[in-house]
């Protein structure tokens, strides 16, 4: 039923109506996490026919600078969270379009053998529930159930030093702070050591250049925003949906969910704002 409702909103011709009328003059950031290299190309091809895909950084200067004369129609900014091994995996995809990808990196998970808490294996109800209470007792109830976040499993998760050093001159890699919490439900030291520290370790390790943060779930509270600005950032991207224009607010830039979809008449939907309209 659901692939019927893409499709049927893919050809009622909403999503060219907003793409052309709607996105036009302003940017979308699209989100992803996990996609395999045939979802990749399929995904790509579609988007560089339909969009102008530019970098994060450029679209940075261009708000610093009140500037859109370099700025092409339809433009479209592409974001991926967490630093999933998946995602060195479709290098060769990205490189084929040449596309200036931003991958937001969990700086104490990359290059280790630990996992990302949120794909323990739980109902997803499960995973809400522990995104609703404080980061102290949600470390608690993951210790309940066995997991630990320096523990060491077998295989990692994350994408290790080998790849990131092969995708920094072609990828934007940029800062999901450490651990992933939840930054409105951590105390204020926890919040600041998530955001600072790792804009530091990327920096430090790495030898890259963090200016941009995305916020992990998308939650952020004012104290969150005050911090990313002390700790030097430039932007900081939400899942707040929505477009963004030269003067929307850098610390809280707005994004659409691609759902890591392979469906193609979802995708067509949703990297339009179809979706989120008929949501909201």
């Amino acid at each position: 039923m659901r692939k019927i409702i893409f499709k049927i909103l893919r050809y009622s011709g909403l999503p060219f109506i907003f793409r052309e009328f709607v996105q036009r003059n302003k940017v979308t950031i699209l989100m992803f996490h996990e996609i395999d290299k045939v979802t990749a190309e399929k995904t790509f091809a579609y988007l560089t026919r339909n969009y102008s895909i530019i970098d994060l950084n450029d679209f940075i200067d261009a708000c610093k600078k009140k500037d859109n004369t370099k700025f092409p129609k339809k433009a479209m900014i592409l974001t991926f969270d967490d630093g999933h091994l998946s995602n060195y995996e479709i290098l060769p995809v990205i490189t084929k379009y040449k596309l200036p990808v931003t991958i937001f990196l969990c700086s104490a998970i990359i290059n280790t053998n630990r996992h990302y808490w949120f794909r323990l294996n739980m109902e997803s109800q499960e995973v809400s529930k522990l995104k609703l209470v404080s980061n102290k007792k949600r470390l608690e109830l993951l210790a309940n159930m066995g997991f630990d976040q320096d523990k060491e499993f077998e295989m990692p998760q994350a994408m290790q030093k080998l790849h990131i050093d092969q995708m920094k001159d072609s990828v934007n890699l940029q800062s999901h702070t450490m651990y992933h919490p939840i930054l409105p439900k951590c105390d204020y030291d926890e919040a600041k050591k998530e955001i600072f520290d790792s804009k530091a370790f990327l920096e430090n390790e790495y030898g890259l250049k963090i200016s941009s943060i995305a916020y992990p779930n998308g939650d952020y509270s004012e104290r969150d925003i005050e911090l990313v600005k002390a700790a030097g950032y430039e932007c900081a991207i939400t899942v707040d949906p929505g477009y963004n224009t030269l003067t929307s607010d850098l610390f809280r830039l707005k994004r659409l969910s691609s759902n890591d979809t392979s469906d193609l008449n979802e995708l067509i939907v949703k990297s339009s704002g179809v979706w989120t309209f008929f949501k909201n």
